[in-house]
């Protein structure tokens, strides 16, 4: 199978559509990225990357952080975690209070914002915000094999001027008991988080341990265990789009997450992680132009994880 062909054409038979969806515009810094902007990579265990388009220009990884918070938060509790997380799709908005007030302050899912921020919260753990900051940047480096990973603090700064609703969720949990540090501390690591920048091919560089039970198989390194592995591939596919998770599943069949700077990381479990990046997005918060690649890449490779490629309809 020839990747690279496959991606360029896949590129080239969307590129006329670049600028399609909305940005975030609710995040200032979000608001100003050109939204004609079209990247896609996918990783192989042989450590080739097929890439097409703007696929190493950085950009705001946003909710995709949850995905690998979730993986260092597991490594650190364990089945802990669930007690204090559930494993269900919302079928609300990714930033509902409603949901959250409902059910006594146990989040549905670690991949919704106040799932996220009690999942962040976890990973921080006791031994404060620098050094879990530290560990997550780390770890993120030595997974994408690239020492410039960092975050962007001019998201982080917008992110934490525009997080009225992220504040009141985290003022939620902590009245129910679900925050072990203070609201501002972990609201500090989980703005920070959510601006980590990364281009398409580290992103999906740093995601190939997801397709790999646990481990990057051109490194070696492992981020985490194999069974976490699988269950963090099963979230994504649950609950890595918020109420198009379904739709998603229908439409590309991978386990994926989306982030509303327009990434969406998606991984084809023994065969490669898959970044996309386009800033439109459809109502839900999920890239436009992102899932539409995605679609076409599971149609002309046949690696849907539910089977070979689809027929129309």
């Amino acid at each position: 199978m020839d990747l690279q062909t496959i991606v360029t054409e896949t590129w080239n038979a969307l590129a006329d559509d670049r600028g399609s969806g909305n940005p975030a515009r609710y995040i200032p810094a979000l608001a100003a990225v050109d939204p004609r902007k079209f990247g896609i990579a996918i990783a192989t265990p042989d450590g080739r990357v097929a890439a097409a388009g703007d696929v190493d220009e950085a950009f705001s990884i946003q909710s995709i952080s949850k995905v690998f918070a979730l993986a260092l938060a597991l490594e650190r509790e364990g089945s802990a975690l669930w007690d204090a997380v559930g494993r269900e799709p919302s079928g609300d908005a990714f930033n509902s209070i409603v949901q959250l007030e409902k059910e006594k302050g146990i989040p549905r899912n670690p991949f919704i914002n106040s799932g996220a921020i009690v999942t962040t919260d976890r990973f921080i753990g006791n031994r404060g915000v620098d050094a879990a900051v530290r560990d997550l940047l780390d770890r993120l480096r030595r997974m994408g094999r690239n020492p410039a990973i960092t975050f962007d603090e001019d998201v982080a700064r917008s992110e934490s001027e525009a997080g009225e609703r992220n504040r009141a969720l985290a003022w939620f949990l902590a009245d129910f008991g679900r925050l072990l540090n203070p609201v501002e501390e972990v609201l500090s690591v989980y703005f920070r988080q959510c601006a980590l920048s990364m281009s398409c091919r580290q992103l999906a560089e740093s995601a190939l341990f997801l397709a790999f039970d646990g481990s990057d198989p051109v490194t070696g390194q492992r981020m985490c265990s194999a069974s976490r592995a699988r269950r963090i591939n099963a979230l994504m596919l649950l609950c890595g789009h918020y109420d198009n998770s379904g739709q998603f599943a229908f439409e590309v069949g991978f386990p994926g997450k989306s982030g509303v700077g327009g990434g969406i990381l998606a991984s084809v479990p023994g065969r490669a992680a898959i970044a996309v990046w386009s800033p439109g997005l459809n109502r839900a918060g999920t890239s436009l132009l992102g899932a539409r690649a995605l679609a076409e890449i599971a149609q002309r490779t046949g690696w849907s994880v539910f089977s070979g490629p689809l027929p129309e309809g």
